[in-house]
């Protein structure tokens, strides 16, 4: 736990080095905005082509692939379902926010230290699955209540997915591996460079956009999508451990990786879509926080 322990620390102390700017006035609110497009459009997309590089699919691990998948689909049903009252602005960002996992830049410290090149196999998996539902339905949910004349019809939506530039890069990512066509080393090299710099930049975004002053309400519909995420994904995380016939280290990926923060994509998507960047913001760090906690009790009482 020690690799975790300390990227925990240092995912904490780029987020708040974010705020105290900030507060300072050296980066001002408005300028998160440059920065969360930098992400979007070159850092995020760099990530998504040095992470699948070395990805190779496997049949024996679909199960946790289809879980990164489907488990997308049940956040954002019980999403809709448990804000259909809100307004249509406050209902998209409440229901984008529920589905994803933030397994790249917060999971694989954990994994890689706790069971080496096998965890990282298996999650991994996991976020072949996840990406679909971060880059795709999440964009596409974020889309559709963001436009007040947007209506879901097969060409709208093709439209609005192939605007995300991260999904189009992990399909085209997605498609070369598949017919096993290898990525010239000039590329993975440039990319890999690049990428470095998409998670000191999404914390440091985050630390922008948080903010300890929110209004009464906010801080109840803060309450509320935190007991609704985590409780949901407590149910599948325990229910997928102790209920599913697979191996022990699939059982340990569903349970962990239901449990895991939001995913940092979600600040450059409050950006595009107009969404209230710091309840995103401050809801993203919370989401550490708890996680944090949850997958330190989880390795302790079951390894």
């Amino acid at each position: 736990m020690t690799d975790f322990n300390q990227q925990f620390i240092l995912s904490l102390g780029i987020i708040f080095l974010g705020y105290i700017l900030k507060r300072l006035n050296f980066i001002r609110e408005k300028d998160g905005e440059a920065i969360s497009r930098l992400i979007f459009n070159v850092t995020l997309p760099s990530l998504i082509i040095t992470s699948f590089a070395t990805f190779h699919f496997q049949m024996n691990l679909l199960a946790v692939f289809i879980f990164g998948l489907l488990s997308g689909f049940v956040y954002v049903i019980a999403g809709l379902l448990l804000f259909k009252n809100k307004p249509k602005q406050m209902k998209g960002m409440l229901v984008m926010m529920m589905p994803g996992f933030n397994i790249g830049l917060f999971a694989f410290p954990l994994v890689e230290g706790l069971w080496g090149q096998t965890g990282i196999t298996y999650f991994g998996m996991l976020d072949g699955g996840n990406a679909f539902i971060v880059f795709g339905l999440c964009y596409l949910i974020g889309s559709y209540y963001a436009d007040e004349d947007t209506s879901f019809t097969i060409s709208i939506m093709t439209k609005k997915l192939a605007q995300s530039i991260p999904l189009m890069t992990y399909l085209v990512i997605f498609g070369i591996k598949l017919v096993a066509i290898p990525i010239p080393a000039i590329v993975v090299n440039v990319t890999g460079t690049i990428s470095q710099a998409n998670m000191p930049l999404s914390l440091l975004l985050l630390g922008v956009y948080l903010s300890f002053v929110l209004e009464k309400s906010q801080y109840i519909e803060l309450l509320r999508f935190l007991l609704a995420r985590y409780g949901i994904a407590l149910i599948i995380g325990l229910s997928s451990y102790f209920l599913l016939p697979l191996p022990e280290m699939a059982r340990l990926t569903l349970l962990i990786g239901a449990v895991l923060p939001i995913p940092l994509s979600h600040i450059p998507y409050a950006v595009e879509f107009d969404f209230d960047k710091r309840f995103i913001g401050t809801v993203s760090s919370m989401t550490i926080f708890i996680s944090f906690g949850l997958i330190w009790l989880f390795t302790v009482f079951l390894l």
